[in-house]
């Protein structure tokens, strides 16, 4: 898996402040939507085009335009919808798929209870959603349910990363031959006992969304 850590002043400025405990809820989801865009910015560098020549005032002009099959952008419920409004500003042609995934808190693997995509993905380039790579669980498991609907390549975009999660991927994945990758904000220290990251930013769908 190819992991990308974006190292910029502005991502670095933003992520600050959403690990701060003092950020209340409609601050972080403002701040993870800006954050997202960023962060797609990196993402979408591979995204498909075709070449377009356009006539200007001036001249014709040769340029691109997305190619289809559109990408399809699948945020896991319920904190990568915090992250959706982000991806699709930069990809508003984009389709969006669902996949409702939850995990275990005694096993740490995680479990589909939703689905919302299409049957078939064959040539689909997909970009998953999803705030927090810890134990990798269930990000690997989204992953290989997108590859086995057909999906070419998939890129997630993670506000955080732990090493065990990049690990565990990497395992996962390891003689997929597929190309998969990872564009993140930060790699953090470790993960605790609990599975989550740490420094982190705590629970990413309570704090987008309040405790329910």
């Amino acid at each position: 898996m190819e992991t990308l850590v974006v190292d910029h002043p502005l991502v670095a400025h933003k992520l600050t402040t959403l690990r701060d405990v003092r950020t209340d809820s409609p601050t972080f989801r403002r701040l993870a939507d800006e954050l997202v865009t960023l962060l797609a910015y990196e993402a979408t560098r591979d995204v498909r085009v075709a070449d377009v020549t356009v006539q200007t005032p001036v001249a014709p002009a040769h340029g691109v335009r997305m190619a289809k099959p559109y990408p399809l952008v699948v945020p896991i419920l319920r904190a990568g919808l915090g992250m959706l409004d982000g991806m699709t500003r930069l990809l508003p042609t984009a389709e969006v798929g669902f996949l409702g995934m939850i995990r275990d808190e005694e096993t740490l693997l995680a479990e589909t209870y939703a689905t919302r995509l299409p049957d078939d993905l064959s040539g689909r380039q997909c970009y998953v959603l999803d705030p927090m790579l810890a134990t990798g669980g269930t990000l690997a498991a989204a992953v290989q349910f997108l590859f086995d609907r057909g999906a070419v390549d998939v890129t997630a975009i993670c506000l955080l990363a732990a090493p065990e999660g990049l690990a565990y991927m990497d395992k996962v994945f390891a003689n997929s031959g597929r190309p998969i990758r990872l564009v993140t904000a930060a790699v953090d220290d470790q993960l605790n006992d609990s599975g989550y990251i740490v420094p982190g930013l705590g629970d990413a769908g309570d704090r987008l969304y309040g405790v329910v």
